[in-house]
């Protein structure tokens, strides 16, 4: 997710994209609360909680943003 606002990145996981956009848009996170309001801009699926939580890690491991802007224009992994 992206905010604006903030001009930041936000990085999880849920089973429910949906979902989660609107809770976090309601309020109801403490880091992205003040990030109101955000949008999607990428995602990838995985089959099984343990493989997202895996990709998960490795995003914020880089601890990038450059990283996560090539992911969002390039619509998947970047090279």
């Amino acid at each position: 997710m992206y905010s604006t606002k903030i001009d930041r990145y936000y990085v999880g996981t849920t089973e429910d994209r949906q979902w989660r956009l609107e809770r976090h848009n309601l309020g109801w996170g403490r880091y992205t609360k003040r990030g109101i309001p955000w949008e999607m801009v990428y995602y990838e699926v995985y089959d099984t909680k343990s493989e997202a939580l895996k990709r998960e890690r490795e995003i914020k491991k880089k601890k990038s943003r450059s990283y996560i802007e090539r992911l969002v224009k390039a619509g998947g992994r970047p090279e």
